[in-house]
Parts: C-alpha cells; sequence; structure tokens
C-alpha cells in the first residue's frame, strides 16, 4: 500500500537536503508545462523551500494551447516565472539543416525540448539555480522522455515514483484537481501519451510495482519499450584504457 503523505514528507527533506549539501540558498528552476509533473514538482518545491526560492520558466513554441494551464500552476503557488519562447530557436536551427540532411519525425520531435533545457540551465544560471528534472518512473520505465532533454537536470524528486503514485501526491498538496488529472499530451505530436505508447499508465504502474499484467500483448510491447530504452538511464559509456 503506497502511503503517499509519508513519501511526500520523505520528498520535501530529500529535497531540502540537497539544497543543503549542493546548493545552499540556491533557487530551483523548473519547467512549467501546465502538465501534471510539471505542477507536482513545482509544488514539492515550494513546499521544501518556500515559494521565493521556485522559479518557473513558461517555454511554448509559438501558440501554446493549454498554456492557461502553466498561469494557472505559477498563479496558484504563487512563484516567480518567466516567458521564453522557443519559436525562433528551433526555427533558427531547422532553417540551417544542410539539405542532404533528413529532418525525420523523431528530429523534429526532439530538437523543442532539448532547447526547452538549453534555456532552462540558461535561466538557472543567471538566477542561481538548481534544475529541477520533472520526469516520473513510469515515463522513465518506457523512455517517454527526449534524451539530453526532459530526461535531465540537477535534481529528480520522482522518477522513482509511478504515475499514479505521483498524482496522489498531487492531491495532497492542494494542488487544482485540473492540473493533477490532466490528460498528460507530450507536446510534441499532439497525442496524449497513453495513445502513442499503447496502453495506459494505470496498466503500466501495476505492471511496475506488481509484474502483473493481464494482456500479453501490452507486456510484450513494454518489456520492448524498457529494453530499448534502458540507455536513456544510464550514465554515457566511456572508455576506461589499461594504465
Amino acid at each position: 500500500m503506497f502511503n503517499a503523505e509519508k513519501v511526500k514528507n520523505e520528498c520535501v527533506a530529500w529535497i531540502r537536503e540537497f539544497f543543503e549539501q549542493n546548493g545552499k540558498g540556491c533557487n530551483a528552476v523548473l519547467g512549467i508545462s501546465g502538465g501534471k509533473d510539471s505542477s507536482i514538482a513545482a509544488a514539492l518545491c515550494v513546499e521544501a523551500l518556500g515559494k521565493d526560492r521556485v522559479i518557473g520558466v513558461l517555454m511554448p513554441q509559438g501558440e501554446q494551447h493549454d498554456i492557461d494551464k502553466a498561469y494557472e500552476l505559477v498563479n496558484h503557488l504563487g512563484i516567480k516565472h518567466y516567458v521564453i519562447n522557443i519559436k525562433d530557436a528551433v526555427d533558427g536551427v531547422l532553417n540551417q539543416f544542410p539539405t542532404e540532411l533528413k529532418v525525420t519525425a523523431q528530429t523534429l520531435q526532439n530538437i523543442p525540448p532539448r532547447i526547452r533545457m538549453s534555456t532552462l540551465y540558461a535561466v538557472s544560471q543567471s538566477v542561481n539555480g538548481r534544475v529541477c528534472n520533472t520526469c516520473n518512473l513510469s515515463e522513465d520505465w518506457v523512455g517517454y522522455s527526449t534524451r539530453y532533454g526532459d530526461s535531465v537536470g540537477d535534481f529528480s524528486p520522482m522518477s522513482n515514483l509511478t504515475v499514479t503514485e505521483v498524482k496522489e501526491i498531487g492531491y495532497l498538496l492542494g494542488l487544482p484537481k485540473d492540473l493533477v488529472d490532466k490528460i498528460p499530451i507530450d507536446g510534441l505530436c499532439g497525442k496524449s501519451d497513453e495513445d502513442n505508447l499503447g496502453f495506459t499508465y494505470a496498466e503500466l504502474d501495476v505492471y511496475i510495482r506488481t509484474g502483473k499484467i493481464e494482456d500479453p500483448d501490452k507486456k510484450e510491447l513494454i518489456d520492448k519499450k524498457h529494453k530499448a530504452n534502458l540507455f536513456k538511464l544510464e550514465l554515457m559509456p566511456s572508455f576506461k584504457p589499461t594504465l
């Protein structure tokens, strides 16, 4: 049985300890999309550090249809925030692409999150900050993140918690229900996470924690994605010479 209050309190204490050891007096900086993960991560940081030490960065690419949720979050928490539109940066990279290089769908999908992470670190270095990673265990398990994009950060409060567990913590933190229950959309291709994955987070979360899943085809799909994306969770391989 998941004890959301116990885990929430432990996570808040862990964030405080991280900053004591790795940036006493620094600010937590995180990208705010309006989805549950960035909302809950921000709320955890506010409880741990106080709202004056949490800074949100909204990074639409041109027009963002659900940016009102991001504003709802920063206003609810009362945190300082900046809006940096990344459209010109994304277009600048693509406009300079050599014509002989094929711009694949994956290329188009992954440039924005990598530019967003560069933007977050630029802001962080300007405000004496540490970047908060907002990924959760469920997404990481099946590789649903962009390497060197939203998969990185200086500290990660939720990467060992499933979507189901993260949402329980979100309710405890008093966040607006529409933010915690917002249907997760990756913001890259317009589909929901679950449409793209081929299974629900509820099914995935049970499988992660218990090893049980009713549909053998979904089990095979989850296992395949997990195996194929394990490299994202590991440090970059490095050659070790014999000296």
